[in-house]
């Protein structure tokens, strides 16, 4: 996938992680560590997070696919692969 396709997608999850997790350094994120780890999330955060990716771009993420958000890079990914009912 290329990088202009990836970007907006990106944006949709740094937004929506400040909307879980305001007082963290989204620019220091690793895209491939998992997001839980470096931003201390709990399940809740990470369900308000799925919720917020929800909203932003109309897709629906099954519980089973929840493990496929772990990392930035792999949110992004997924994201891509996905029918969407808002652009990213």
């Amino acid at each position: 996938m290329s990088t202009t396709t990836q970007a907006p997608l990106e944006q949709v999850v740094l937004g929506a992680l400040a909307s879980v997790a305001p007082e963290a350094d989204l620019a220091a994120l690793d895209r491939n560590v998992p997001l839980r780890e470096q931003l201390d999330l709990d399940s809740m955060d990470f369900l308000n997070f799925v919720i917020a990716v929800h909203r932003a771009l109309g897709v629906d993420v099954p519980e089973r696919d929840y493990a496929k958000l772990a990392t930035l890079e792999s949110c992004v990914e997924y994201l891509a692969g996905l029918p969407r009912t808002k652009p990213a």
